[in-house]
């Protein structure tokens, strides 16, 4: 009976998981996602711009939300001059300050000052007509008439091929940039993962979710040694590199979403000098 009992209760457990795994898939579709640029794409068919490692946000026009549809508590002075158009963007401190941005937006009651350097760096407009070359004329508009200094553009660019890609690519990298991103200018607004928006890293990132930890040995003896991760297209591998001392003590819970690093891909699918990044920035 009790084995019975133990058995219900993985069972259900796994029941949630999964359709928490599911839900979240569906609401990524709301908004669009990039795909890895491959060499060779006709770089001439995309306007080009800078990747910003900040927060994803969706306004829609009285509220922000994260891509997953939860809600992000802002101060009520950094929404009021926003406009009542709908907006997609990145909530962004500033380069190399990811944690430090992260920290405040996922407050429930927001702090003002944690807010004060924040900007919302606006590159899509939901639902919006036309290409995406028209759309992103419209941004500009949007932005100057608000007039509010924390809300800006993000600036689109044509490049000739890709040997300036990747010129581009080098300065803004050291700049403290995390990359780029290519969008098809003729693209109408679309969402879920296309190749109509694709991402330029010297290293590149993805998600996937935990599925078990494997203990430490040595120093970490007593803590965690690795993540067992899985991607979305099913393939398995172990993360053990990039925690801090503090997040082996503590480490991202079964079940969450985190973010990993790489170089490349090998023919199987599994991904190179896997690093993890982050646990994913969803409340």
């Amino acid at each position: 009976m009790r084995h019975l009992f133990l058995i219900l209760i993985a069972s259900a457990t796994f029941s949630a998981l999964f359709a928490t795994q599911i839900n979240a898939k569906q609401n990524d579709s709301n908004v669009l996602l990039a795909k890895v640029y491959q060499p060779g794409t006709n770089v001439q068919q995309y306007l080009v711009s800078e990747k910003f490692d900040g927060v994803r946000a969706v306004w829609d026009g009285s509220t922000f939300h994260t891509r997953t549809n939860h809600v992000i508590a802002a101060p009520a002075w950094f929404t009021k001059g926003l406009p009542t158009t709908p907006l997609d963007g990145e909530l962004w401190l500033g380069h190399g300050k990811f944690e430090a941005l992260s920290g405040a937006v996922r407050k429930d009651v927001p702090i003002d000052e944690e807010w004060r350097g924040i900007s919302y760096m606006v590159f899509e407009l939901p639902n919006a007509t036309g290409t995406f070359a028209e759309r992103a004329k419209r941004i500009v508009s949007i932005v100057k008439l608000a007039n509010t200094p924390h809300l800006k553009t993000v600036k689109q660019f044509k490049v000739n091929d890709e040997v300036t890609l990747h010129k581009l690519l080098k300065q803004i990298v050291a700049q403290g940039g995390e990359g780029l991103m290519l969008h098809r200018a003729d693209a109408p607004y679309v969402t879920g993962r296309s190749d109509v928006l694709l991402k330029l890293k010297l290293l590149y990132d993805a998600e996937a979710t935990v599925v078990a930890h494997t203990a430490g040995q040595g120093k970490y003896k007593g803590k965690l040694g690795a993540l067992e991760v899985e991607t979305p297209e099913g393939i398995r591998f172990k993360l053990g590199t990039g925690f801090t001392d503090a997040q082996r003590e503590n480490p991202p819970t079964i079940g969450s979403t985190v973010t990993y690093t790489y170089r490349d891909k090998t023919k199987a699918g599994k991904p190179k000098f896997a690093s993890f990044l982050r646990v994913r920035n969803e409340q």
